[in-house]
């Protein structure tokens, strides 16, 4: 039975809530009248329930699409404003006991290397990343209680911490390793993580245990369970994310808000991320394998619901993505993606052979970070490299607050226009550091505080003369 309360994973993504949901969308997929109230309803930026968002999904009218769109950019422009934050992903080590059949890491794999960073080589990828400009990381990982211990994981994120090179320094570590303990969960709390990412890969409890066959990660419930533990043991940011590719996009979708109503109903706080992955070619996995792909005008479909169903979320996406799907979906509710990513354990300090590769999935846009901040700046948004939140404390329920009464922007919007200048201070190519002056002076002027417009322009003068690290 459907319980958005219950701690048990079938309850709270009830496979017959989502059977029902898919139905009831199905058979008003053409419903205007339906369709027009949950359309003004979302315009109250409250959000949606998966049953709603899944009429709006389903919907095959042309002139109520271009409404969904138009307003997924407002709603996104409301609570983020034209802000993209910027992120990298650092894989430690790709030793893994799991079986995932749609993932280069498992364990049959024999031919792909097998490769753990010491301590020693995470500082060298970690000062290449420094030298990019990146300010925060996403940590990844394999499942390997020998080789991948939770001291190993918590040593690195001590390491990642500690290291000063030039002017720079990474603020926030997110952590996206394999579901664990309350007892660990406080352990990586205690290290100081920003958030704590699992990508439930597919809600569908039948198809999820086929596609994890053996492993630990086979079992639905302890993996589905994750993030109530993870609150449990005091980490109140998590993202969320499904595999999109693996089962029916509709039922994903269904199942990925659920989740979202369970955590909000239970803790009091949603999802801080949810990211929308498609399943790429890696190594020895072929994405034809797999008879649910869905197509760019269809993802474009998927970002804009959740927009509007989670209003308040970040939403991510990656390099997996090329450079035009990322542009129509920034658009459409996007707020963080990654830059210049490397998916292989190493390779951003010294690159990979060819016979080495040991990338979890393809990059598809593999352009180099300072191109990316040139890209977005020109086609008109704001780069961040804010972790301000984080480090302010403010967290969990209490971002969540700020966040839905939109007074955010009044910390995100200075603190963006701060940590560009640093960019373009410390690390930035002549071209970008053009693009970037132009639009700095633009932002500036779109402050509407007097005083903080003023305490920005006075700290974008200190970095200049070489001070860092300030933040509202």
């Amino acid at each position: 039975m459907y319980n958005v309360k219950s701690l048990k994973a079938e309850e709270f993504i009830s496979h017959e809530e989502i059977l029902t949901t898919l139905d009831y969308a199905e058979k008003n997929k053409n419903n205007v009248e339906l369709i027009n109230e949950i359309i003004e309803k979302a315009k109250l930026r409250k959000g949606l329930s998966h049953r709603e968002a899944s009429i709006l999904l389903a919907c095959e009218n042309e002139e109520k699409n271009k409404e969904i769109f138009e307003l997924a950019e407002q709603i996104k422009k409301d609570f983020y404003g034209n802000r993209i934050v910027m992120f990298a992903p650092l894989y430690l080590s790709n030793y893994c006991v799991n079986g995932c059949v749609y993932c280069p890491y498992h364990h049959q794999n024999k031919h792909i290397p097998r490769k753990k960073m010491t301590q020693e080589e995470i500082k060298k990828e970690v000062i290449a990343l420094q030298d990019m400009g990146h300010k925060r990381l996403a940590l990844e990982t394999g499942e390997d209680p020998v080789n991948n211990p939770i001291e190993y994981v918590l040593e690195s994120i001590k390491t990642i911490y500690g290291i000063k090179h030039k002017n720079g320094a990474i603020r926030r570590v997110n952590v996206n390793i394999a579901a664990t303990t309350v007892e660990n969960y406080k352990k990586l709390k205690d290290a100081g993580i920003g958030t704590y990412i699992l990508f439930q890969e597919t809600y569908h409890k039948e198809s999820y245990e086929r596609l994890h066959p053996t492993g630990p990660k086979h079992n639905y419930a302890y993996h589905t369970e994750a993030m109530d533990r993870a609150m449990d043991g005091g980490i109140d940011d998590v993202g969320l994310g499904v595999l999109f590719g693996l089962e029916r996009y509709k039922y994903e979708f269904a199942g990925l808000l659920m989740h979202a109503e369970h955590l909000e109903a239970v803790h009091g706080v949603g999802p801080h991320t949810i990211s929308v992955p498609r399943i790429r070619h890696a190594d020895d996995i072929d994405p034809s394998a797999f008879d649910n792909g869905i197509d760019d005008d269809t993802f474009c479909k998927i970002v804009a619901c959740i927009r509007i169903a989670v209003p308040y979320t970040g939403m991510i996406v990656s390099t997996r993505e090329s450079k035009e799907v990322r542009k129509r979906v920034l658009h459409l509710g996007i707020s963080q993606i990654s830059g210049g990513s490397k998916t292989s354990v190493g390779g951003y300090a010294e690159p990979e052979k060819e016979d080495e590769d040991s990338s979890q999935f393809d990059v598809i846009d593999n352009r180099p970070l300072d191109e990316v901040l040139n890209w977005l700046m020109e086609i008109g948004y704001l780069p961040s490299f804010c972790t301000a939140c984080y480090r302010e404390g403010r967290t969990g329920e209490r971002f969540m607050e700020i966040c839905k009464s939109k007074q955010i922007q009044n910390c995100c919007h200075p603190n963006a226009i701060i940590t560009l200048k640093e960019y373009l201070e410390d690390y930035a190519s002549e071209k970008t550091k053009q693009t970037g002056a132009k639009l700095l002076k633009e932002e500036l002027k779109n402050i509407e505080n007097d005083k903080v417009r003023e305490k920005t322009a006075e700290i974008l003068t200190q970095i200049e003369k070489g001070e860092r690290d300030f933040r509202f």
